[in-house]
């Protein structure tokens, strides 16, 4: 289901939606529109996103693994089950602490 519009209406399991690549940090859109986006996120382990902050409020759910999540110096473990809202303009970055999966929602208003 690669087309947005095939995931329309259908029935779907979040761990499915986006595979694991070695090395590598993958990325799905599931919604993007000009209020808000709706991503899928699978890392390797080991890899992550450095540090940056954005300017609104961002909601992580884990779907799989484990991950660091740093926001503004703190340290979270997240896995399996957990979400954090990272705030906005706050220095945030994740690290996979094992292969993992998220789904990030951001609203831009």
């Amino acid at each position: 289901m690669e087309n947005r519009e095939e995931l329309i209406g259908q029935v779907l399991n979040l761990e499915e939606l986006v595979g694991y690549q070695d090395g590598a940090v993958v990325s799905r859109t599931i919604i993007k529109q000009e209020k808000g986006n709706v991503t899928l996120f699978s890392f390797d382990k080991g890899q992550g996103l450095s540090e940056h902050t954005a300017p609104f409020d961002a909601f992580v759910y884990a779907i799989d693994g484990e991950v660091e999540v740093i926001i503004a110096g703190e340290a979270n473990h997240l896995k399996k089950g957990d979400m954090i809202i990272m705030p906005a303009n706050k220095p945030h970055s994740l690290k996979a602490l094992d292969k993992f999966k998220m789904i990030l929602v951001m609203i831009r208003s």
